[in-house]
């Protein structure tokens, strides 16, 4: 499990430029020992936004796992997926997306009419995913996370926290290594068009190799990244963002600063299943 703060914003001043007040949040984690290097807010309630897919993508993985469907499987999609606001691939109600397309359009495109289908697949309905999406999180140890909807599209009840998130991504890619790559795409093919994603700290910060990104105006500008560099593994969540821009400096300036302090890889972190 994450252990416990051992250096806060107020003895290290470390600023959120442009970041909203009200919804700034942030956690770093040395994801090797488990250890907080800085924290900001982490336990104060947020919204997801696509963070949530982080945990749509978790159930399918480990539905994968469990020989419930391959890569290869067909995924209907509904009228009510297919209806679901952008971001989206744009499906039509009756065609289908093959497993291994629908985790590159969660983790890459962050597309929410896949996202309700993944939903719909696995549970009935995406409202049961939901459920399903939550009690995983209290078994990953995500004491204050509720999910509502299987995209991060906005809905009142729908909320967590930067600690939670950290957790989730620390717990995806030690649960899911052989498929964690998906996280460092930075565009995919589909139906012969170039589908670009939303994480622009890939290929641009040595290091950073996920996750995910995520936006809804009562969010702000959220992210979890992961960030690798000799033996050192920091996880960060940052949310509340005014601008992805600004969000993404944010990112850099604590990598910069609380990478060299991680542990190189010994210890390790002990996540739920």
């Amino acid at each position: 499990m994450i252990a416990g703060c051992s250096t806060t914003s107020t003895l290290d001043s470390v600023q959120a430029p442009q970041a909203v007040p009200s919804k700034y949040a942030a956690i770093v984690v040395d994801a090797n020992s488990g250890k907080v290097l800085f924290e900001e807010n982490a336990e104060a309630a947020r919204y997801p936004a696509s963070l949530t897919k982080m945990m749509t993508l978790y159930m399918l993985f480990e539905a994968i796992e469990q020989g419930r469907l391959s890569p290869s499987s067909s995924i209907p999609v509904s009228a009510y997926a297919a209806s679901r606001p952008p971001s989206r691939l744009g499906f039509k109600p009756g065609q289908s997306v093959d497993v291994d397309t629908a985790i590159s359009a969660l983790a890459t495109k962050s597309a929410n009419d896949v996202a309700a289908a993944v939903g719909e697949f696995l549970a009935g309905s995406e409202e049961q995913f939901a459920q399903m999406m939550t009690a995983k999180g209290r078994q990953l140890g995500m004491r204050h996370t509720v999910f509502r909807n299987a995209s991060g599209l906005p809905d009142a009840g729908q909320q967590t926290t930067a600690r939670d998130m950290a957790l989730l991504g620390i717990a995806l890619r030690k649960r899911f290594p052989h498929y964690y790559a998906y996280f460092s795409k930075q565009a995919f093919s589909f139906n012969g068009k170039t589908i670009r994603g939303h994480n622009r700290l890939l290929g641009r910060v040595e290091g950073v190799d996920g996750i995910k990104t995520g936006y809804i105006r009562a969010s702000g500008f959220n992210i979890v990244t992961s960030v690798n560099r000799d033996g050192r593994w920091l996880v960060l969540t940052i949310m509340g963002g005014n601008t992805a821009a600004t969000r993404d400096a944010h990112v850099r300036e604590l990598i910069e600063r609380y990478l060299p302090r991680a542990t190189r890889a010994s210890a390790t972190v002990a996540v739920a299943g």
